[in-house]
C-alpha cells in the first residue's frame, strides 16, 4: 500500500463513522525514516479533525474512537499517528 491509498481509506472510514467537518491527513513519515525501528510499508500519519461530536468527548475517548475505527491500519500500515481535534 502507498501513501495515497492509506490516506484516501483513512479519510472515508472517519468520514463514514464520524461526524466530521472537516479531515487533513499529512505524511509525516519523514520524521521516522532514520530511526532504527523504521519499517519501510509503515508511515506515520497526522490528522487534523473539525468535529463537534469529537469535541464532546475527552481527549482520551477521542483518540480511543479514532483508533478503534483504524485498527486493522494501525496494525497493518501506520508506525506512528499524531491526533489533533479541533
Amino acid at each position: 500500500m502507498d501513501i495515497n491509498e492509506l490516506i484516501a481509506i483513512v479519510k472515508k472510514k472517519l468520514e463514514s463513522n464520524i461526524n466530521i467537518e472537516n479531515i487533513e491527513i499529512e505524511d509525516r513519515t519523514y520524521l521516522h525514516k532514520k530511526h532504527s525501528g523504521f519499517q519501510k510499508g509503515k508511515f506515520h500519519i497526522k490528522l487534523t479533525i473539525s468535529s463537534k461530536d469529537l469535541k464532546l468527548l475527552s481527549s482520551i475517548e477521542s483518540n480511543k474512537k479514532i483508533y478503534k475505527i483504524l485498527e486493522n491500519e494501525l496494525k497493518k500500515f501506520i508506525h506512528s499517528i499524531q491526533i489533533f481535534i479541533l
